[in-house]
């Protein structure tokens, strides 16, 4: 097992039994002078019986101004771990994060714990505040009042591949 000055500089180990490392391997600021400019369809795509199809296009959207809101204050990362998968947060998303959002009970969190990096929702219930992932095999981070804490933004959007 490596120590910690072993570690890449991007690894960052949350602490306690069964978490794994979340790993940022990517890191993105949204460059938004490129448009992307994409076909929205009025008729919506039904996820249960087929629906008849409108044969026209109601406008183009521009999907990244439809996934970010605040350009100033949004950025991208790609992680990898399982704990939040019961957020549809999978290994290898991209996560879009807005810093100028408000971070609410029950928003999905990036935060700095201790010097740590981790995704989880964010559970504060007037008195304690934790960190809950959405995976049943990963334990809960408890903050104590004394632990270095800061939230870097709330997820707005998760980008992945079928």
């Amino acid at each position: 097992m490596k120590s910690d000055r072993e570690q890449p500089s991007n690894v960052l180990p949350i602490s306690g039994s069964r978490h794994q490392p979340l790993r940022i391997t990517e890191f993105y600021m949204p460059e938004l002078s490129d448009i992307i400019a994409l076909p929205l369809f009025l008729a919506p795509v039904s996820a249960g019986s087929p629906m008849s199809a409108e044969d026209y296009v109601e406008r183009k959207l521009d999907i990244s101004r439809h996934l970010v809101k605040n350009p100033a204050t949004t950025f991208l990362v790609r992680v990898t771990g399982n704990s939040m998968t019961g957020a549809g947060i999978q290994s290898g998303d991209l996560l879009v994060v807005d810093s100028s959002i408000e971070a609410e009970d029950g928003k999905v969190v990036i935060a700095v714990v201790d010097g740590e990096l981790t995704v989880k929702r964010l559970r504060h219930d007037g008195e304690a505040i934790s960190l809950l992932p959405e995976n049943p095999d990963y334990a809960p981070i408890e903050l104590a009042s004394d632990a270095s804490f800061q939230i870097w933004g709330v997820v707005t959007s998760v980008i992945h591949n079928l």
